[in-house]
């Protein structure tokens, strides 16, 4: 033990007698090479031999290179003194080559407004080819080369026309909403434990909810009446419906499909065991259950129809509906109060539908 002090203190000695002829930006490069080389040995702990990445070496060559070459064999580097100075020759010789290295020609980049038109149009129009996009810049004056608009295009991983012309089922919804209805079944159960059935339309733009029936037997008889009943009721209306989506419950019977493809209305089956591509219809039966079915102790038949017209009316005829920015189905949505004394006299009377489960708020007469 004191021969290994001993020994300590006689070589820190020497190297105290070592540092005293160095300046003070060579003592202080040569502590932060240091203090880097430790910053290395503890990324790799718990690793293989460690590896000094380009930042590393180059750090370490911008440290070192200024310091004599006799400063450097004494040095406890991870390396030998010549690689140090090889990286700094490497750091040199980069840099002369990307200073030497002549400016590209070529035309120059395609305005970014330009570009965020293109990407634009092409989205809003999946059929549109770069030849078409071509064309309809040149009608709105914006003069760009096709080429261009293929390389715009192809940056920014857009498929080819033939390829985008898919169109997704939420695309279809958006695009056809105004010609789409939804049917559903659910059922429901009385106080005495019967099962009934319930079967509702809605339409997807306006929301407006049709309750076609409720019944403890749907019967392929029974479906098919609500199916002309539906169909006539469209036709007083005059909604224009082309398309119907239901799921593949097997409580329709094929008549139900016939009903209405001689009526002009289309039926989309939705895929098994797929409730979104529904969502607009299966979202109704939630609230309705929420909002009705939930609350209510249904006796019969007869009780649960009375309350279905009940909530259809106030469905359709008061409800905001926020798919639709709030605005309700079969009533328009009032001029907001700007006068001030009214505002600060409001006289809000409220309305009960089935005994105090739904609430209607309107202004006092």
């Amino acid at each position: 033990m004191l021969f290994r002090l001993a020994y300590l203190g006689v070589t820190n000695a020497l190297a105290l007698l070592r540092l005293l002829p160095m300046s003070d930006r060579d003592k202080d490069a040569e502590i932060l090479a240091l203090r880097h080389q430790i910053l290395v040995l503890e990324r790799h702990l718990h690793g293989d031999r460690p590896r000094l990445t380009r930042a590393d070496r180059a750090w370490l060559a911008a440290l070192l290179h200024p310091l004599p070459r006799t400063t450097l064999n004494h040095l406890r580097l991870l390396v030998r003194p010549e690689t140090v100075l090889r990286w700094h020759r490497d750091l040199i010789a980069r840099r002369h080559a990307r200073s030497s290295r002549p400016h590209r020609a070529g035309r120059p980049r395609t305005i970014r407004s330009i570009r965020r038109l293109v990407l634009r149009l092409a989205r809003e129009n999946t059929t549109w080819g770069y030849r078409r996009i071509h064309g309809e810049l040149l009608v709105l004056g914006v003069k760009v080369a096709a080429s261009t608009i293929w390389e715009i295009l192809k940056d920014a991983g857009i498929e080819p026309a033939p390829e985008r012309t898919s169109s997704t089922w939420a695309a279809f919804l958006r695009s056809q909403a105004h010609a789409i209805i939804a049917a559903d079944f659910f059922e429901t159960t009385t106080l005495t434990g019967a099962r009934l059935y319930v079967l509702a339309v809605i339409e997807h733009t306006t929301r407006r909810i049709r309750i076609l029936g409720a019944t403890a037997h749907p019967t392929a008889a029974w479906v098919t009446q609500t199916a002309r009943n539906l169909v006539m009721d469209l036709e007083d209306t005059g909604c224009q419906v082309k398309y119907l989506i239901r799921d593949r419950d097997g409580k329709y019977p094929a008549l139900f499909d016939t009903i209405l493809t001689d009526a002009g209305i289309g039926v989309i089956l939705t895929g098994v065991r797929i409730p979104r591509m529904n969502a607009i219809m299966e979202r109704w039966v939630r609230t309705c259950r929420r909002e009705l079915l939930d609350q209510t102790l249904i006796l019969n038949q007869r009780h649960l129809q009375h309350a279905l017209r009940e909530y259809e009316n106030f469905y359709n005829e008061h409800r905001a509906h926020q798919g639709i920015a709030n605005a309700r189905p079969l009533a328009l949505l009032p001029e907001p109060i700007t006068d001030p004394n009214r505002l600060a006299h409001l006289n809000i009377h409220r309305r009960d539908r089935l005994g105090g489960i739904l609430h209607e708020y309107e202004h006092a007469a």
